[in-house]
């Protein structure tokens, strides 16, 4: 697995903690892993427990400084995969119209790799025509998705809206670099 390359795209949910232990297994098998961040991530989680776990610097700002060449360009032609985790409802709906007004949504459109969303969020907002419309148009368009479950959600519910289990993601990405 030394020449598979994982990017994560980390968006502001509750569930952005959980990236973690996904980042930590595909380190042990000697995955190369980059990560960026939405600004609503920040919220959640800090991108040095990122740069930590994955060795390097974590882009947040469409001008950052990148290692070589333009930091748009130069992630999305990094990525075998790239990973959305958590994608929120905000960011699928951004991804579905097309927007590259921030570095993620810029690096998406730029890259030809495959691109794995992992939905977490209200069970009201999943179930919601308009992101049911938005994940269909992603669908047909070619992104893969693991979950979302039915499970506890952060409103106090339970509902289908509760990010996938951390095996079953870590299984999907496995598959899909396996196949790249």
């Amino acid at each position: 697995m030394k020449d598979r390359r994982v990017l994560f795209c980390v968006t502001g949910s509750i569930a952005a903690y959980r990236v973690c232990d996904v980042i930590s297994e595909l380190r042990k098998r000697e995955v190369q892993v980059r990560a960026m961040m939405t600004r609503h991530a920040l919220e959640f989680i800090t991108p040095l427990t990122l740069s930590s776990l994955t060795g390097h610097k974590v882009y947040r700002e469409l001008f950052d400084e990148p290692e070589e060449g333009l930091v748009h360009t130069s992630l999305a032609d990094f990525a075998d995969l790239i990973v959305v985790m958590p994608a929120t409802a905000n960011f699928i709906a951004r991804l579905a119209c097309g927007f590259a007004d921030d570095l993620p949504s810029s690096v998406i459109l730029a890259s030809r790799a495959k691109v794995l969303l992992v939905p977490a969020m209200n069970d009201q907002m999943y179930q919601n025509p308009m992101t049911q419309k938005n994940l269909k148009t992603l669908r047909e368009t070619g992104f893969e998705f693991e979950g979302p479950i039915e499970g506890h959600l952060a409103c106090g519910r339970r509902g289908v809206g509760h990010i996938a289990s951390q095996e079953s993601i870590l299984r999907k990405i496995l598959t899909l670099i396996g196949n790249a």
